[in-house]
């Protein structure tokens, strides 16, 4: 996960101290990006508490600074904690994996916000357990949103054609305030027939 010195105060004051005794292990990488070279610079240290008290997790941090060669200007800067091994062997990989991880969370977390889903909207309303009841719904209706665009091809020419998530929502919801429709085949059969797509034969 990812680990910032704002967020994790007690585990950067012991970092400080393990790179004032030398022991903060740090290897580089030259890369070609295509139109410059660039130097990734790994630090990790292992057994470091990530927050105050007795009960606190110990786990090992690895940082990845990406600067350009010829200025040392900055161009990338995150640090993860994990419970994984680290050496100069695997901390490429676990890196790898937590900027993997924070890509798919970001991607995730802005589509349910900006994309047609309104979470930021809904977040936070009603008492006891409604925004957990709201939130576990928006999820499951992204879960299965992706999984049609996965396993049905109508659904997935329908999303390809009408890129933005808003259109396609807000042509579903136009259209189902107006119109009966038998099942959801049949709508997605309407929606191609008035975009003029021809399907294959075998699409279901």
């Amino acid at each position: 996960m990812v680990c910032k010195p704002e967020s994790h105060t007690t585990l950067y004051e012991w970092l400080a101290g393990v790179e004032a005794a030398g022991d903060l292990q740090q290897f580089t990488i030259r890369r070609w990006t295509g139109r410059f070279h660039t130097v990734h610079t790994y630090r990790y240290a292992s057994e470091v508490p990530l927050r105050e008290g007795e009960d606190a997790v110990w786990v090992n941090w690895c940082e990845l600074t990406i600067t350009k060669e010829t200025d040392g200007t900055i161009l990338y800067r995150n640090a993860f904690a994990t419970q994984h091994h680290l050496d100069h062997t695997s901390g490429e990989s676990v890196v790898q994996a937590g900027r993997t991880r924070w890509k798919i969370e970001n991607e995730h977390h802005n589509t349910l916000k900006t994309k047609g889903y309104h979470l930021e909207h809904h977040y936070g309303h009603g008492k006891q357990h409604l925004s957990a009841v709201l939130l576990t719904l928006h999820l499951i209706a992204f879960l299965f949103h992706t999984v049609l665009g996965w396993v049905d091809p109508k659904y997935h020419v329908l999303r390809q054609t009408l890129a933005a998530r808003q259109t396609f929502f807000h042509d579903l919801q136009a259209l189902t305030r107006y119109l009966l429709f038998d099942s959801w085949d049949h709508l997605l059969n309407f929606m191609l027939q008035g975009l003029e797509i021809a399907m294959s034969p075998d699409a279901s």
